[in-house]
């Protein structure tokens, strides 16, 4: 494998000092899981990487990016030595940014940036060699390691900017130097660092600081801060595209739902001169939201000038990320194989406008009768805290039983202080079971769920709802979702 920096690269991108040659293959950030040959940044975040060099040399590193001598560490083993790690980590995702021709893209929203920028993964693996973030590497590290790791020879970059904060995207999207932009949404998130859903909007806004002039910014145009949007973009000079129901440039047609996925039929209007083009495309998930997301996708793709067609029909090789609407069988019985349910798991990350894009989602899949202890297959929801909600919070929770989509569902089954607002609200027709925390509810599954039913997992990272999806799959065993 060629190498992606070399010393002496690496040293004239950051101004460090070598302790000896080396050259790497790739850029890592965590000890346990490098690959041999890689750079491993010693960052300090919830950990000193400072103390993980040694074991990350051991493990193949080829070299280390450090502010000091660690310990353990011979004085002539292969470092990068810099006066501040992260700053060091900035420039040289700034120097594998000025050295690739790669067209880059970026992406913020409050609600999907990840499936967004796997499914633009997808669409122009066809058409060029991308790039893209791993996970949800979108922070103040993240963007900076995803630019650093970055093949001078790529054609396209995806990369996700995320926030928590004011002021955290721009420097981000500036980083990035972008040739299109996305926001993929703007919803009550982070409203404890927020005055407002506008002050958010304006936020997601400041992506297009680092836009190209001239370069097209992909807008949702069917939310309440559009306006917002689209007078940053054209203060900016951006190219806009609106996409969705209101868009102009990606109109969203009509999304049917058919078993376990979508088929999505919009039109493509992307320069003045061209006739709005017709596309249809399918996806491996019932949600609506999914589609606005595929969407945003072709949009880029065809203002980048990619095929939007063969975008389009490799868009049905998308399947959401586990944690992220991943639907699953779980076969209560391998001799018996038709008792079985289906498992939607949603469990990484919630805010209102995510979690009822997910209750839209339940309420649109089929549950199966007869095969279970009790007749009727039920839509099941199983829901934990969101976080982050500011003073509002409450409020936030108990207005999700007014949800539409509420109707539609048999039992809602709450985690969390929070959460227990929405459970006080909901009708006691729909009310489950409210517990104080994932692992109280964890045991209750094999007495709450059977075969033929849908249930839904969701909640925001730190209330561990992953212990919840663990627990229910170990009532049998999992199937890959076959569509």
């Amino acid at each position: 494998m060629s190498a992606l920096w070399t010393s002496g690269d690496a040293a004239g991108a950051t101004g460090g000092r070598l302790t000896a040659p080396w050259q790497a293959t790739s850029v890592s950030i965590d000890s346990r899981t490098l690959e041999p040959g890689a750079l491993f940044v010693a960052l300090k975040d919830a950990r000193d990487g400072h103390d993980f060099v040694a074991s990350a040399l051991e493990n193949g590193a080829a070299a280390a990016l450090v502010s000091r001598m660690p310990e353990g560490v011979s004085p002539d083993a292969p470092l990068l030595v810099v006066p501040d790690v992260q700053r060091a980590l900035e420039a040289l995702g700034a120097a594998g940014r000025a050295r690739s021709r790669a067209r880059v893209i970026g992406i913020t929203g409050s609600v999907g940036k990840t499936s967004t920028k796997e499914m633009l993964r997808i669409v122009l693996a066809g058409q060029g060699r991308v790039h893209a973030a791993e996970k949800s590497y979108n922070n103040h590290w993240g963007v900076p390691l995803t630019l650093a790791r970055m093949p001078a020879d790529a054609d396209f970059a995806v990369i996700e900017i995320g926030m928590n904060h004011p002021g955290e995207i721009a420097p981000l999207a500036r980083l990035a130097g972008l040739d299109a932009a996305v926001i993929t949404n703007v919803a009550p998130v982070h409203l404890a660092a927020f005055d407002s859903v506008e002050g958010i909007a304006a936020e997601k806004a400041a992506i297009l600081e680092g836009l190209k002039m001239g370069a097209p910014a992909v807008l949702n145009a069917d939310i309440a801060t559009s306006p917002i949007l689209f007078a940053a973009a054209r203060a900016h000079g951006a190219r806009i595209v609106g996409f969705g129901e209101q868009g102009r440039e990606a109109l969203l047609r009509d999304v049917l739902v058919q078993g376990g996925q979508i088929v999505v039929r919009a039109d493509l209007h992307l320069t003045p001169e061209s006739a709005p083009m017709p596309v249809m495309f399918r996806l491996q998930s019932p949600g609506r939201h999914f589609a606005m997301n595929g969407l945003a996708a072709l949009a880029v793709a065809g203002a980048l000038g990619a095929d939007p067609a063969m975008a389009a029909a490799d868009l049905g090789r998308w399947v959401p990320y586990a944690g992220r609407g991943a639907r699953e069988t779980i076969t209560l019985d391998i001799v018996e194989d038709s008792l079985q349910f289906d498992l939607i798991d949603d469990s990484y990350n919630a805010n209102p406008a995510s979690v009822s894009a997910a209750l839209d989602m339940l309420a649109a899949s089929g549950p199966v009768d007869g095969i279970g202890r009790i007749a009727q297959g039920r839509r099941i929801a199983i829901l934990g805290d969101m976080l982050e909600l500011g003073s509002d919070e409450v409020a936030l929770h108990a207005a999700l039983a007014t949800h539409p989509a509420i109707a539609d569902l048999d039992k809602i089954h709450c985690v969390g202080p929070r959460m227990k607002a929405m459970w006080d609200a909901l009708p006691p027709q729909r009310r489950g079971r409210w517990a104080e925390d994932s692992k109280a509810m964890a045991p209750e599954m094999h007495r709450l769920l059977d075969a033929g039913d849908i249930v839904l997992v969701k909640g925001s990272l730190g209330m561990q709802m992953a212990r919840i999806v663990d627990a229910i799959r170990k009532l049998g065993q999992p199937v890959p979702k076959e569509y």
